[in-house]
């Protein structure tokens, strides 16, 4: 076990642990210890408390003693050096041209470092500024370049809220603020209304969004649905409407009626529409008059040009064999009937070939039915012999 105490070195800086050894050190008494950027002079915010050695950041320097009258007067002395820092510094810059914004000076206690607080949108070569300084002071010179979050911190001022800001006031360190914060405790997105002076988001929107989380789970654990989702139908008391907007902190909803009038409702007087009413009526109303009919939707016979379903049946039944048989029986008597009429005309048939497979002379082109129509295609008749190529066989 250790006796360790905290020490604060600026108003809303950083709490660092020191050994308290056997001193006698109370909460509010001022100290001086040996930090890594030299002797310091700071304030005991927390009191002596015996920890763990396992909790304790080792190695842990102790308090060299507690702060007298003239440690107070050297710390005031240098408050008025700073001031007269700050003006040379920006003269320095303003001669080197250089994009900076000088925010504070601070000096160490045994006056042993000058630390010059700035802000830049990128990386500034500093080399020769330094060097300025250095020729001026005689002694170390460090330049820290921060963020807009650390210049309120430094600056302080007065927030939208009317008080001064909580970084300059009490917080200790800076904590991860997001949008989603703002989405679930319902305020307005408006980056005018959610921003600090610094122009991130506020701090204080971390504050509320525990609670909001923890109601939140609270609600899912006892019913998923206590809260009407917004645009949803729901029956109230006044009459059925639609939600326009919910507020989880006042647990309750503003709703629009069907009569053009809007209301203020908590969420146990609300019940939520799941499906329309009547929409509901009108599929009841169809469904009886079918039940009258003596038909539904899947019974009623399709129909088309007069024909059912049955006739369709039927058709196919038939099969494809048989008509592939009444096709060929039709084909075959329409090409017996075709070759008769023209024997009887003494036509001869288009294309015949002499015994060389060359077409004969005689062959006559211009032979056409009398119907005006083309032939149709047909093997060539062979010749016989005795008889005259391209000329049909006589009788005997």
């Amino acid at each position: 076990m250790q006796t360790v105490i905290g020490v604060r070195f600026k108003q809303a800086g950083k709490i660092y642990y020191f050994g308290a050894g056997s001193m006698e050190i109370a909460q509010g008494d001022d100290v001086i210890v040996e930090t890594a950027r030299g002797t310091e002079f700071g304030h005991v915010a927390l009191g002596p408390r015996e920890v763990e050695d396992a909790e304790v950041t080792l190695p842990l320097k102790a308090v060299e003693r507690v702060a007298t009258d003239e440690d107070r007067q050297q710390v005031a002395e240098n408050r008025a050096k700073e001031k007269e820092a700050f003006r040379i510094c920006e003269e320095k810059i303003a001669a080197r041209e250089l994009p900076m914004k000088l925010v504070g000076v601070e000096y160490t206690f045994d006056v042993s470092k000058i630390i010059f607080y700035f802000t830049a949108d990128g990386r500034i070569d500093f080399r020769e500024l330094v060097k300025d300084l250095a020729a001026v002071f005689r002694t170390r010179i460090e330049l820290r370049q921060i963020g807009v979050r650390d210049e309120a911190k430094m600056l302080g001022g007065i927030g939208c809220c009317g008080r001064p800001l909580c970084c300059a006031t009490f917080l200790g360190d800076f904590v991860p603020v997001s949008i989603r914060m703002a989405k679930e405790q319902n305020l307005s997105l408006n980056p005018t209304k959610i921003s600090g002076i610094c122009g991130r988001l506020m701090c204080c929107l971390k504050y509320e969004n525990d609670v909001y989380c923890e109601r939140r789970r609270e609600q899912s654990a006892l019913r998923k649905a206590q809260a009407p989702h917004p645009g949803s139908r729901v029956a109230t008391m006044e009459g059925d409407g639609k939600v326009i907007s919910i507020s989880a902190q006042r647990r309750s909803a503003t709703i629009l009626l069907d009569d053009s009038r809007t209301i203020v409702a908590s969420w146990e007087d609300i019940v939520e529409q799941e499906e329309d009413l009547s929409d509901v009526a009108a599929l009841a109303a169809i469904a009886m008059l079918q039940s009258e009919n003596g038909e539904t939707a899947g019974e009623r016979p399709y129909k088309r040009n007069g024909r059912g379903r049955e006739d369709r049946k039927e058709r196919s039944a038939r099969g494809d064999g048989e008509r592939r048989k009444k096709g060929a029986r039709m084909e075959g008597e329409g090409a017996q009937r075709h070759r008769a009429d023209r024997f009887e005309k003494g036509g001869r048939p288009r294309k015949e070939r002499d015994g060389k497979g060359g077409r004969h002379a005689s062959h006559d082109r211009s032979a056409h039915r009398e119907d005006g129509r083309s032939r149709p295609h047909r093997n060539p008749v062979k010749p016989q012999e005795g008889h005259h190529e391209g000329r049909l066989p006589q009788e005997e």
